[in-house]
């Protein structure tokens, strides 16, 4: 949740502090309530922090200029242990003599058990954090050490929880040491200096080279050597990759911002999510899961593992899942599925789904799910994430990076992915299922233009979400796909407007939300096309008359050349028509606009909604 960047470079560079300003600054959309940073200044560690924006941390920076330095870390905070103060903020100093500064992202769950300990060694906390305990117990073990790297390994040795910290010391100028333990850090490969970032936004604007850190490593890096080590102290050799967006690819690009982008991104989103797995036959390849055919064909159920949006595109997959491959398909949040005792064995595939791949509550479920024994596959959009390393396999989206913290185009890809994954197990399963594989795939390959023809109607959706700025409350109808559909339009309004909003199962009307419904109650209603099994079109319309009929303003999303819904609609907005399954990657377009339109007009932060962040790493 928490930003993280640290700077190493030559003796004579004096820019350590004007890179990870601006990579915090890159690190805005996870989150934060507070930001700061500690330089290297001679004998002592300079630190300077404050709550809220980093604009106020640059602002006291710019009033009091801190010294130049080649070395530095910096850190934008969201509050776990301790309210959003400047006291709390990080970095921590640590030790008598306060040498020694750390910054920390994640929960150290025994910091209750190590602060009685210290507290009566004669440690002094200024803190409500669990990270000033941190700085201690490693200014201590340096103490004993005389190293920042053998001090940091002695150290997560004794704390427990998720993690990731980076440290410097006074005495040991142009050396960071970082560790993680179920949080994110990756390294940033330069020429004459090296970088540690949350992610690689961190560090994209000066080097597109990264390294991938595993679980339960330190790493050490220095202006000219990066080191990483096992918690056990045994050298590791990490996996090198390159970064296929640059800084570009994280900045708005002119438009007013990232969730315009990246809204406006979807259809790249999805086909280059597509791009490079079928051969020229249309046969689907997914080399890349390396896992044997023998063992998915002998899955028999499916457990899909997700959170918040995540959570709708696994509820679209279980329906595709279902009905191409038969095998039985569940989806669980994955915050209850590890403490529900949940069944699954060998021949049960858990498929998670995380756009940063650290979200803790998903990373948590996958575990658990290995310990009972099942296949796990991840679908990520973030290279070097943890949720692809403790998977199975991974089936990467190709969305590029998302920075506004309501998700978008990364919905749209993960829905993708799980037709891939989907119609992957069908062309497995062989016969009539690996037939209608093939037909989908053909389909779905047209979904990209179909995509950006919604988005070039969406005037009128604009126009219809200013007028409604002032509305408090709007409801959410779909049956069959649009039933998460309609979650995912609710969720979005509630992200980014702050005003109440509600999903249903169409069919759940008459079972007690029809009692909502008054004059003037807006109610969108994603409608299946004609086309769509067992008269749900119509059962649908239906429902339509039901609520017009009770004074509802009724908001329609419907196919082209579906007149059904014209007399019962007081708005109705077009789609292309397509097949059933595949509806959701068009008929969400439209409410992901609406809100953010409503957003705008309400003068609020789209990007960056309160109390919310763009990866939950804390359970």
């Amino acid at each position: 949740m928490c930003g993280i960047v640290g700077y190493v470079g030559a003796a004579s560079d004096e820019t350590a502090l004007g890179v990870v300003m601006e990579g915090l600054a890159r690190l805005e959309y996870r989150g934060y309530d507070s930001a700061g940073v500690a330089v290297l200044d001679g004998d002592h560690v300079e630190v300077r922090k404050r709550s809220g924006k980093l604009a106020n941390l640059r602002a006291d920076i710019d009033a009091r200029p801190l010294p130049p330095t080649a070395t530095a870390i910096g850190h934008t905070r969201w509050a776990t242990h301790g309210g959003p103060t400047d006291t709390n903020a990080h970095p921590h100093r640590g030790g008598a003599d306060g040498r020694l500064a750390v910054i920390h992202n994640g929960i150290i769950e025994n910091f209750h058990a190590l602060k009685t300990e210290l507290l009566a060694q004669g440690a002094v906390f200024s803190s409500e954090t669990d990270t000033e305990v941190a700085a201690h117990v490693l200014a201590a073990e340096y103490d004993r050490t005389g190293d920042l790297t053998a001090a940091m390994l002695a150290a997560v040795a004794r704390l427990q929880g998720a993690f990731t910290l980076l440290a410097v010391h006074v005495d040991q100028p142009g050396v960071v040491v970082g560790a993680r333990r179920n949080s994110p850090l990756v390294v940033g490969l330069g020429e004459g200096a090296n970088y540690l970032g949350s992610d690689v936004a961190a560090f994209i604007g000066h080097t597109r080279e990264a390294l991938e850190l595993g679980q339960d490593q330190v790493v050490t890096i220095t202006p000219t050597s990066v080191s990483v080590v096992g918690f056990d102290g045994r050298p590791v050799e990490g996996r090198r990759y390159h970064v296929d967006w640059d800084a570009a690819a994280a900045t708005k690009g002119g438009y007013p911002s990232f969730m315009a982008k990246e809204i406006d991104e979807q259809p790249h989103a999805v086909a280059d999510t597509l791009l490079g797995r079928t051969k020229e036959d249309g046969e689907l390849v997914l080399d890349e899961l390396r896992v044997s055919e023998d063992a998915l064909r002998a899955v028999t159920k499916v457990v899909i593992v997700a959170c918040g949006t995540a959570s709708y595109a696994g509820m679209v997959a279980k329906y595709a899942i279902e009905h191409w491959t038969r095998i039985p398909c569940e989806v669980e949040l994955a915050h209850e599925f590890r403490y529900r005792d949940p069944v699954v064995d060998r021949h049960t595939l858990v498929v998670s789904v995380s756009q940063s791949g650290e979200t803790m509550d998903t990373l948590m479920a996958v575990k658990h799910a290995h310990e009972l024994g099942a296949l796990t596959i991840s679908i990520c959009n973030t290279h070097g994430s943890t949720i692809p390393r403790e998977s199975d396999a991974v089936l990467y989206t190709h969305a590029g990076p998302e920075v506004a913290v309501a998700s978008t185009k990364a919905f749209l890809a993960q829905i993708t992915a799980c037709y891939l994954l989907g119609l992957y197990l069908a062309q497995l399963r062989g016969g009539t299922q690996a037939d209608t594989a093939a037909a989908v795939m053909r389909e779905l390959r047209e979904m990209p233009e179909k995509i950006q023809t919604v988005l070039d109607r969406m005037e009128r959706v604009r126009e219809i979400a200013r007028f409604m700025a002032d509305t408090r409350s709007v409801l959410f109808l779909g049956r069959h796909v649009g039933f998460p559909v309609a979650l995912e339009g609710a969720l979005k309004l509630k992200e980014i407007a702050y005003i109440h909003a509600e999903g249903f199962a169409a069919g759940e009307l008459k079972h007690g939300p029809i009692a909502l419904i008054e004059p003037g109650q807006p109610v969108f209603i994603v409608v299946p096309g004609p086309a769509t099994p067992h008269e749900l079109h119509a059962k649908v319309v239906s429902n339509i008359q039901e609520i017009r009929a009770r004074g509802a303003r009724t908001l329609v999303i419907a196919e082209d050349g579906d007149e059904a819904v014209v007399p019962f609609a007081d708005e109705v907005i077009r789609v292309p028509a397509t097949s059933p399954l595949l509806a959701p990657l068009l008929t969400v377009v439209p409410l992901q606009v609406f809100a953010l339109e409503l957003a705008t007009a309400k003068g609020l932060d789209v990007d960056q909604p309160r109390n919310l962040a763009k990866s939950v790493t804390v359970e």
